[in-house]
């Protein structure tokens, strides 16, 4: 397959790097350096597995769904719609979905708001005021047969909500819902995404390589 480009919307795994609050902070140490006599270099990482960009599985809301392992294959990779929510100063609904052009059918959407300037300005500071997708907008999605959908900050869902219900209605439909994706150098359009976790068995959540392509 070939495109004329193809982005890199993950981002880098850097010690020191905005983590949810009360997650540990991603920890990336050498234990065999062959400068100093090992035969080869071998880092060990501790991090919580919603660290960067990461994908969330039914488990990690819903005690006893399905693991990041059990995805289904054809929700991964295809046709994604980038949704431009720039001039959003809340969060998502289902007025903005409808307002956004979505076309019939499609199964992948990214949100593209003010989040993705947070990589840039305030990559080490977690961030409370970032824009996210209300319930009745993850509803308007599960209705309309949406198979992944992401945002450009660190969750899909409002901060400290009083019931994270976005996760709920997404997950509980086994929708795969892709966090912390960069979209600063991404226009809005159509094009071919290949999001694949990490294939940890039975977790709720692993880091992710995301990629676009456009012809």
């Amino acid at each position: 397959m070939n495109f004329k480009e193809l982005y890199d919307i993950s981002v880098s795994l850097t010690p020191g790097m905005a983590v949810w609050p009360g997650d540990p902070a991603l920890d990336l140490q050498r234990f065999g350096e062959i400068e100093h006599g090992g035969v080869a270099n071998i880092t060990r990482i501790n991090a919580s597995a919603h660290t960067g960009t990461h994908m969330d599985a039914p488990v990690h809301f819903i005690d006893g769904a399905t693991g990041i392992d059990q995805f289904p294959l054809d929700a991964l990779v295809g046709t994604v719609y980038v949704l431009d929510f720039t001039h959003l100063d809340h969060h998502i609904g289902p007025d903005d979905l409808a307002a956004a052009g979505l076309p019939e059918g499609a199964e992948r959407v990214l949100f593209k708001t003010t989040n993705s300037a947070i990589w840039q300005d305030s990559f080490t500071e977690f961030r409370r005021d970032y824009i996210a997708l209300a319930p009745a907008g993850a509803q308007w999605l599960v209705d309309r047969g949406i198979k992944l959908v992401g945002i450009d900050y660190l969750s899909i869902e409002e901060f400290e909500p009083t019931r994270p219900d976005t996760h709920y209605i997404l997950l509980g439909k086994r929708v795969v819902v892709l966090e912390g994706v960069d979209l600063r150098q991404i226009e809005p359009g159509e094009y071919t995404i290949f999001a694949l976790p990490v294939k940890i068995k039975d977790a709720d959540g692993a880091p992710a390589r995301v990629l676009l392509g456009r012809n």
